[in-house]
């Protein structure tokens, strides 16, 4: 851990890997929520790091910090939200033979899954989802789309994300949702912040009209 001042009233934390960012953030919110830590306006993770801001006496809390023993398992709790998913992406065949699975079988396997969204970024509202095993890591795409369509659900690596509108984009597609990612007209905007669990279900298939059944 490297712990530097930006600034009067911030500190950026440096981690060695992502794992250990992630439980380092789980932790700094666990101690906020206990009042262990001193008022900090902003608490924002990113792949390696973590910003802290609005600090009285950044330094203070920096020589706390590097006295701290974090262990994986502080990454437990959270707020947890579900997304309904259709298994209709393009990339569905390509993940199963991945994982070498039929295609059926991966609506399951994602489903038993727990997420945590690890951090934010890309685009607004597009969150970093962890919980993939390494025995499930999905390679990007050799060649990115131009275009992946709002609502795309998408592995990459050991992530998770859902496109909120469409973008560039090389993750591998396995299906998509109705789900509104970013609303700036809602509170707050984002659908996903870092530290909510997501649990992707199965959407409920669309019933079909009178016209459609004759």
């Amino acid at each position: 851990m490297r712990v530097l001042p930006v600034g009067e009233h911030a500190l950026l934390v440096e981690l060695g890997s992502a794992p250990e960012t992630e439980a380092f953030h789980a932790e700094l919110l666990r101690r906020r929520d206990a009042g262990d830590l001193p008022p900090v306006t902003e608490i924002v993770p990113a792949a390696r790091t973590v910003l802290l801001d609005g600090l009285a006496r950044p330094l203070e809390l920096a020589g706390r910090l590097t006295t701290w023993t974090v262990e994986p398992s502080a990454v437990t709790g959270g707020p947890e939200t579900e997304i309904a998913v259709r298994y209709d992406g393009p990339d569905l065949a390509e993940v199963a033979r991945c994982w070498r699975v039929a295609p059926e079988d991966v609506p399951g396997i994602v489903g038993g899954l727990t997420f945590r969204v690890a951090f934010c970024g890309f685009v607004p509202g597009f969150g970093y989802l962890s919980g993939l095993p390494d025995r499930l890591r999905v390679p990007r795409r050799a060649t990115p789309r131009t275009a992946v369509p709002a609502g795309s659900v998408a592995l990459a690596d050991t992530y998770a994300g859902v496109y909120p509108r469409s973008s560039p984009g090389g993750w591998q597609l396995i299906g998509t949702t109705d789900a509104v990612l970013w609303d700036q007209d809602r509170d707050p905007a984002a659908l996903l912040a870092p530290g909510v669990r997501v649990r992707f279900t199965p959407a409920e298939p669309v019933a079909e009209t009178a016209e459609e059944q004759t």
